[in-house]
């Protein structure tokens, strides 16, 4: 295969992935309305199981009024948050 074929190639890739990587960051989801599944695709590090946890939690505790509480769920550590906060919302913000 021609060198100039494999750059091509390798910059299509390359600008696929920044576009999807962009995509995904733009991605938030209302922790305090969402349905397991959404949560557990937008969240990164959280699977179905703990997105499950986030839910119930929310059903017996009430909302999350500070995206911090997501740490009070059994399986979300701090980290979790953290390197999530650009993708959670409380349902009370503007886009």
């Amino acid at each position: 295969m021609p060198l100039s074929v494999v750059r091509l190639s390798l910059f299509v890739l390359l600008a696929l992935g920044i576009a999807l990587g962009a995509r995904a960051e733009e991605e938030r989801v209302d922790v305090n309305t969402a349905d397991a599944e959404t949560i557990a695709q937008v969240l990164v590090g959280v699977g179905q199981s703990k997105a499950e946890a986030i839910v119930a939690y929310r059903e017996e505790n009430g909302r999350f009024e500070e995206i911090e509480d997501l740490a009070k769920v059994r399986g979300i550590g701090e980290a979790t948050v953290t390197r999530n906060k650009d993708r959670i919302k409380l349902g009370d913000e503007e886009d």
